[in-house]
């Protein structure tokens, strides 16, 4: 992998100042698509479970992260027990937007507007390499699992489940 210059978004730009290796990866984006993550897996060619979407998740006042396959469900409780929270429920989308910066669909885990307490599935572990959203659909970025982990100060815990 190599470190490519910014295309402009702020998931792209954090990962060249913190000097991270990651390539990125473009499709066309097909607004009729039912699920973002699983468009991205389809479209670039690559197993389900290498490629982690971002959902955002609520105790009613603060919001957190959760980073899991495409092809997979966030476990509220897991994510609630490792941000310690007593229940978790998903964000509502136009907070979700407000707060990251970023679109549905396009919300990476990397160049929020402010670092949320996040929380990646430890399968991420079992590859060399993982993709995650660039910051808008149809961009999705290729990088080490231990460099995500680092660069959003990640906890990595089982929260995913199929």
């Amino acid at each position: 992998m190599m470190v490519r210059r910014p295309t402009g978004t702020p998931a792209l730009r954090a990962l060249v100042e913190a000097g991270i290796a990651h390539t990125v990866h473009e499709y066309e984006h097909d607004p009729r698509a039912a699920g973002f993550g699983i468009e991205s897996a389809e479209m670039l060619g690559y197993p389900p479970e290498r490629v982690f979407k971002t959902l955002l998740a609520a105790d009613g006042s603060q919001l957190v992260v959760g980073v899991v396959p495409v092809d997979g469900l966030l476990d509220l409780k897991a994510l609630a027990a490792a941000t310690g929270h007593k229940r978790l429920a998903m964000a509502d989308p136009a907070v979700a937007e407000r707060v990251t910066g970023m679109v549905v669909g396009g919300m990476s885990p990397m160049g929020q507007k402010r670092l949320l307490p996040t929380v990646v599935d430890s399968s991420a572990l079992g590859f060399e390499t993982v993709l995650v959203s660039g910051g808008r659909r149809g961009l999705d970025v290729e990088l080490a699992p231990a460099d995500l982990v680092r660069l959003t100060k990640a906890r990595v815990v089982p929260i995913g489940s199929r």
